[in-house]
């Protein structure tokens, strides 16, 4: 069809790249592939895929994932399309990146160990191949900035948790350390968090309250109106 109505117009390669963050250990965790192909055989990749003639650019990354991770209806937000003439040495490649966030206990792992898939900490990263690195910037920014007004904890927490919890995921998308006492009561007004009677004493006797999100709200979904 396009070779019948476009004819001697220059064809490209479109792929999508999925920028994959998970939270495990007080950490910001990204994961990475190492790649099976050339060009750059053998370097840390970002997971991503040529998109089919039978998929959209949002299709594509949700089939790249579910490769990948075993999951399904994740947390997925487009961050831009990439299209320098160089980005790819191997071919005139257009790239859809793609950021989703998961737990990493959902995160099936022997399906990552086929394509070579390791959890890396976002502060250790290696150098990615191509322009993935700068992917990962622009997503992590887009991260902190959605954090504000998007209750990513939801997608990225335990079902329930404490407020240091809370707090050191909040640090780790930042990358800085928040007042204690100021994070709390920020947090507590917006009311999407739900106190239990149970507590983590995990490190101390007294120990403290896990809380848990609430659900069946805007709560669930957004921080501020």
């Amino acid at each position: 069809m396009a070779q019948k109505h476009y004819k001697g117009i220059d064809t490209y390669l479109i792929a999508v790249d999925c920028i994959v963050f998970g939270f495990d250990e007080d950490r910001l965790k990204l994961l990475i592939v190492k790649r099976k192909v050339e060009p750059q055989k053998g370097k840390w990749s970002l997971m991503g895929g040529f998109i089919s003639t039978k998929e959209n650019a949002e299709n594509a990354a949700k089939r790249v994932l579910f490769t990948l991770t075993g999951l399904k209806n994740i947390y997925l937000e487009q961050l831009r399309a990439y299209s320098d003439v160089k980005r790819d040495p191997g071919a005139r490649v257009i790239s859809v990146a793609y950021y989703t966030l998961i737990k990493v206990a959902d995160y099936n792992a022997k399906l990552g160990e086929q394509y070579g898939a390791h959890w890396v900490d976002l502060e250790e990263m290696p150098k990615l191949i191509f322009d993935h690195g700068e992917m990962v910037d622009r997503a992590l920014k887009k991260l902190q900035e959605m954090s504000q007004i998007k209750n990513i904890g939801l997608e990225l927490l335990p079902e329930i948790f404490t407020l240091t919890h809370l707090q050191n995921l909040y640090e780790a998308i930042h990358r800085k350390k928040l007042d204690k006492r100021n994070f709390r009561k920020w947090i507590v007004s917006l009311n999407v968090l739900k106190r239990l009677n149970k507590k983590d004493k995990s490190s101390s006797r007294k120990g403290a309250f896990f809380y848990e999100f609430k659900i069946g709200s805007k709560a669930d979904k957004l921080l501020l109106k």
